[in-house]
């Protein structure tokens, strides 16, 4: 039986979009490819998850493989991808129910230290409160099989009665490996709904 339903961030609650922070700053497409595979497609990004590169340790070594001409930019994009908090539609709906109906609801997402200044902004996070598995405050990244077994014994959960929604079919995937069962959300409220009534959710 389901009693608690974990939920991924970006993708799902909130629009993770690197196409339309690097926009923002006005360039061309060849100079966006740039600031979007630095910064957003870099090993300093992953590293910035992990929580293992501070901001500015991460800003510069990106710096280093983009053009001086651009880097103004760069700042720009890096410093402001959060802003304005984009809550995506659909989910949070699904989420505020979940939690009319009396299921726990829990965050289980790769996100940087920066996630503590966004998160509470978001409107949303007000059906979370503190249930939230944050990878860069555990040196842990979906899809380690470590991550989710660290989020499970924090808050005491059975996985047998924990459902996942994650927008990567490689996290989900991961997920039930351990047996902690999930679905793919592909950004529809409506079949998100469904999938969810099918694994004994009721909604």
């Amino acid at each position: 039986m389901i009693k608690n339903v974990i939920f991924d961030m970006g993708g799902v609650l909130l629009d993770f979009a690197p196409d339309k922070f690097v926009a923002r700053v006005g360039l061309d497409e060849a100079d966006s490819a740039i600031l979007r595979n630095e910064i957003f497609h870099s090993a300093e990004w992953v590293a910035l998850d992990r929580g293992s590169m501070s901001e500015e340790e991460a800003f510069a070594a990106m710096c280093a493989r983009i053009p001086e001409r651009l880097r103004g930019a760069a700042r720009t994009v890096f410093d402001g991808w959060d802003k304005p908090r984009l809550q995506l539609d659909g989910a949070p709906d699904v989420v505020r129910e979940l939690s009319e109906k009396g299921y726990g609801l829990y965050l289980f997402s790769n996100a940087g230290r920066r996630h503590a200044e966004y998160w509470p902004d978001l409107p949303v996070s007000r059906w979370f409160g503190d249930r939230l598995m944050v990878s860069a405050w555990y040196g842990l990244l979906k899809p380690d099989a470590a991550f989710y077994e660290t989020g499970l014994k924090r808050f005491g959960l059975d996985r047998r009665e924990c459902l996942f929604i994650d927008d990567s079919p490689v996290n989900v995937e991961a997920a039930q490996r351990i047996g902690l069962d999930g679905v793919v959300y592909h950004g529809d409220a409506a079949v998100l709904r469904q999938r969810l009534r099918e694994k004994g959710v009721a909604l």
